[in-house]
């Protein structure tokens, strides 16, 4: 973990920035064909940062076009396992070197704390492409036992060009989930960031060509949905999307997929995911840590944010004396300053929309528990809001922000149904000294994954991603993310005794 500076050197780091503006094709930063831009702000003062370059279809044809040619010509899906590796490896020595500059443009850009850039962000992005690197030449292919007379093999191949679809709450990390298998498995991408947050993709971007990528193999292609995530999810040359950010963002792929080429989709999108508390927990102030790490890690923009906390009745009053305790330690406020643990939500526009949740509060009459007040620019500190029943919008839908919803039950199957009562299934918590309630719990509630007593995503070496509406076609992170970016051959060779002897003949 990389240890914060202090504030003053944040500071001095954002004065000297120079910004990023252009989308980066072909191995150079390149206008948008148009000549339009678009402006890109911080959202926690609405100063503006930078114009960058507003590509539509015109840019996307031609970003295609060249990951297409470099795919085909074999730049770098015929290098080695062993030379992919190293230049991966590379990147990720740069982006070591670089860490502080990306940590500032990340916290600019978003929003986010610096803090939080600074000790999980950068060195998670980091350690991801590092994870995928190393796996390149540890991955086997296999040859099947069909008996003597044939010789049976199952090969990966890399699928082609694939579109990264990121999202705006880490868009670094999110990067590295998709660049790295796909990168690793020899693919060309075409990254097409969030307008909100485009800055530090294209600062990696121009990393990765210092690295060794060649030209060809890693574009980022900058604008909105509809000019540039449309065209990529329509475009007949482009194999893959991978996708990560909301759920009806998330079904337009798919038809663009059915109305184009049948492309593969994998999609990782929302979230509204329980922390279940039973009575047996055994440490209370634990939980309470874990909760609250939980609901406001990255201002609960973060699909896998437990905000539904469902706690047995019989503790639920302790419980939420233990977490008002924890909170006081979540200051908010300016995200450059590393005190800060709370810092702007990305837009005005998702500010209002979260804060249509606390007037929900107070129209279906619920006790507000800690928190609730909004601050000048887009800031809403943690809030816990309390009596929250299974019809409430609180409780349905991903918020993604600083609130947590609090509903009690009396027994393990209501807490199943609790938890289970959301059309999302990505994550979830549980909190309990039974090893027996811990499993029956785990095997009940459908989702993608589970902690037991913590809060929590795993590690690089573990799959991600969700059931029902919170997922389709694959997984990111570990080794089942490679199976996304490869297409299986096989290959059937026949070696019976009659083929040698016609061949002889």
């Amino acid at each position: 973990m990389h240890e914060p500076l202090i504030a003053a050197e944040y500071k001095a780091i954002a004065a000297e920035l120079q910004f990023p503006t252009n989308a980066f094709i072909d191995g150079a930063f390149r206008p948008a064909n148009s000549g339009k831009t678009f402006t890109t702000t911080n959202p926690a003062t609405g100063e503006v940062l930078a114009e960058i370059a507003a590509c539509d279809s015109s840019d996307v044809d031609f970003a295609v076009q060249k990951a297409k040619d470099a795919f085909d010509d074999g730049r770098w899906r015929l290098r080695s396992p062993g030379e992919r590796k190293e230049v991966l490896l590379k990147l990720a020595k740069l982006m070591e070197q670089n860490r502080h500059e990306l940590a500032v443009l990340e916290s600019l850009d978003s929003g986010k704390p610096v803090r939080e850039c600074q000790t999980v962000d950068i060195p998670d992005t980091i350690h991801t492409i590092r994870w995928h690197a190393e796996l390149i030449d540890k991955i086997y292919d296999n040859t099947n036992n069909v008996g003597a007379n044939a010789l049976a093999m199952v090969v990966r191949e890399p699928i082609g060009v694939v579109g990264c679809v990121l999202p705006w709450n880490f868009p670094l990390l999110m990067l590295a989930w998709k660049i790295g298998p796909a990168l690793a498995a020899g693919c060309s991408v075409i990254v097409k960031p969030a307008q909100e947050t485009t800055l530090t993709t294209l600062r990696v971007a121009e990393l990765a060509h210092e690295a060794g990528i060649p030209a060809g193999v890693f574009n980022v292609v900058t604008g909105s949905g509809r000019e540039v995530g449309e065209p990529i999810g329509l475009h007949m040359d482009v194999d893959m999307v991978a996708f990560t950010g909301s759920t009806p963002t998330g079904r337009r792929f798919l038809r663009y997929a059915a109305d184009s080429n049948l492309k593969k989709v994998v999609l990782e999108c929302g979230g509204k995911n329980p922390a279940v508390v039973l009575a047996d927990a055994e440490d209370l102030d634990l939980v309470a840590e874990q909760v609250v790490n939980g609901a406001f890690w990255n201002m609960g923009e973060n699909c896998s944010a437990t905000s539904r906390l469902i706690v047995h009745a019989s503790i639920k009053d302790e419980l939420l004396q233990r977490i008002g305790a924890y909170m006081r330690e979540w200051k908010t406020g300016d995200p450059l300053n590393p005190e800060n643990r709370i810092g702007a939500l990305v837009s005005k526009s998702h500010f209002e929309k979260v804060k249509s949740f606390l007037d929900d509060m107070k129209t279906e009459k619920l006790s507000l528990a800690h928190g609730g007040e909004t601050f000048e620019g887009a800031f809403i500190e943690p809030t816990v809001v309390d009596g929250v029943t299974p019809r409430s919008r609180l409780f349905q839908e991903e918020i993604f922000g600083p609130i947590l919803s609090v509903t009690t039950f009396e027994n393990l199957a209501e807490a199943t149904a609790l938890a289970n009562d959301t059309n999302y299934g990505l994550t979830a918590s549980i909190y309990t000294g039974s090893l027996r309630n811990a499993i029956r719990l785990s095997r009940d509630i459908r989702a993608g994954l589970i902690t037991v007593n913590c809060f929590g995503e795993g590690d690089a070496s573990t799959p991600f991603g969700g059931y029902k509406e919170s997922g389709f076609g694959g997984r990111d992170k570990s080794v089942f993310a490679h199976d996304n970016y490869c297409e299986l051959k096989t290959i059937w060779i026949d070696i019976s005794e009659r083929s040698v002897d016609e061949t002889i003949r």
